[in-house]
């Protein structure tokens, strides 16, 4: 029995199918105008075990991720790169489909983008016009009411006169309530454009998913996912034009990842902090770091730092040894089924049954090892290769995977404290790209930077 927390409810719920055994997921997906982030792998991993258990289960499942692929942020930087929208997004669509390999992410059913769902996104506005939650501004904009859903604020707990120009919402008086929220944004020059009955422009940013889930999974679905940053706004609005619209609640389980911070502190370029899945990939094992990301339970923050990683890579290679010490049975894995009443496939079972409590489930593989340590069995040996394809680890050849994890160091001491030195008088001096250039040299050269309030240590892979 597969139980969930529910974001909505606020407790965990069985899981049960609004047509079983089918069951339909969407997943909100990146906003392409740079390279992937760590907190993207997190959400990527995550989404990427949970659909995996869900069809292990039992479930006929119908995975959606959408990709947006225009709004403010890509406009923009697509004018500073001197770029077509369809350039910026094309290069960090094949981007982000190249991470997601790397991290050994199983594709999604469906990968809809916005730019090719603009009709849908037009024809749910007009509805929501006509029933009376939608309407022009004088500057053209089609913006939601948001006094006229009551509701609003049932997903994150947020109260409307509490949060009046809050977080993420900034005072426009062309609207007729702050909080109100843009459908569609008139056109502005040399900005991408379509036409509609409201007139020409662009979708805004929120009403993409509604129209993108409607179509793939129709107006009530089993499970919608995302980051918990996108809690609120997007997914709170996501639910008010949704039902407004429908007249129905359109999802049953809301599932959000935490997030990750990096040496105790949010994520930021502005901090020197900020990691892209290359960076890290550079001298991690893409294994490894997916190690990292399920060691914690995916509603919790997660701190990531090169001393976390080294931990994980260590711990990683304590699963794997006995994998390579008995490397000619693995061929026998092939035709392996796993008997779930024995006791460590059982209690494996029952963690991931639990809200996906990968941590809980990685424990009994530790177990198995010991096992395996103090006497070797065929099957607890096969057991381990099998349960950990289930959250999509120790599926490498044992010798590759060791030999993955070595790199030749080629800088001295003396050579890498002067980089160090030197990185630390960008940062002071705000001069990040510097800082982040020194960084990944010595990340090529196998050396891993921890940076903490006491100043940056190091270590060599």
């Amino acid at each position: 029995m597969l139980k969930i927390y529910n974001t909505l409810t606020r407790k965990k719920e069985l899981l049960q199918p609004i047509s079983p055994p089918n069951v339909g997921m969407y997943v909100c997906g990146p906003t392409v105008y740079d390279y992937c982030h760590i907190g993207h792998a997190r959400a990527m991993v995550v989404f990427d075990v949970i659909s995996s258990w869900i069809r292990t289960s039992g479930y006929k499942l119908n995975y959606v991720r959408n990709i947006t692929d225009i709004d403010d942020k890509i406009i923009k930087r697509a004018l500073e790169n001197k770029q077509s929208v369809s350039e910026l997004t094309g290069y960090f669509i094949e981007a982000f489909h190249q991470d997601e390999k790397a991290l050994g992410i199983t594709a999604p059913d469906f990968e809809p983008r916005a730019t090719e769902h603009i009709p849908e996104m037009i024809k749910l506005i007009q509805n929501l016009i006509d029933k009376g939650f939608a309407y022009k501004t004088t500057n053209g904009d089609i913006c939601f009411s948001i006094r006229n859903f009551p509701t609003y604020g049932k997903l994150s707990g947020k109260s409307i006169d509490d949060l009046r120009v809050g977080e993420r919402v900034e005072q426009d008086h062309q609207k007729n309530d702050a909080l109100d929220f843009v459908l569609w944004k008139k056109a502005k020059p040399a900005e991408p454009k379509w036409s509609s009955p409201f007139g020409d422009g662009r979708p805004g940013w929120h009403i993409e998913c509604s129209a993108m889930s409607q179509k793939y999974l129709g107006e009530k679905f089993d499970i919608h996912g995302g980051g918990q940053d996108l809690q609120f706004p997007h997914h709170e609005n996501e639910i008010a034009q949704s039902e407004s619209e429908s007249n129905k609640k359109n999802v049953n389980i809301w599932i959000h990842n935490g997030f990750v911070n990096v040496n105790k502190e949010k994520m930021a370029k502005s901090l020197g902090n900020f990691f892209t899945i290359r960076d890290v990939l550079k001298t991690t094992p893409a294994e490894v770091l997916r190690f990292f990301l399920l060691r914690a339970h995916y509603r919790s923050p997660i701190n990531f730092s090169n001393g976390a990683l080294a931990e994980a890579k260590s711990a990683m290679d304590r699963l794997y040894q006995p994998l390579r010490d008995h490397i000619d049975d693995l061929h026998l894995a092939k035709n392996y089924q796993i008997n779930w009443q024995d006791q460590f496939a059982g209690n494996f079972k029952f963690a991931l049954d639990d809200d996906f409590n990968t941590p809980i489930a990685i424990s009994v593989l530790f177990e198995l090892v010991q096992q395996i340590n103090r006497k070797y069995e065929l099957d607890k040996l096969l057991m381990l290769y099998s349960l950990g394809k289930n959250i999509g680890i120790l599926q490498l050849n044992p010798d590759a995977y060791f030999k993955k994890g070595t790199m030749e160091n080629t800088l001295s001491d003396n050579k890498i404290e002067e980089l160090i030195a030197e990185r630390e008088i960008y940062r002071n001096n705000k001069n990040f790209s510097e800082a982040d250039r020194i960084r990944d040299e010595l990340l090529e050269a196998g050396v891993i930077l921890d940076d903490s309030p006491n100043g940056t240590t190091w270590k060599r892979i």
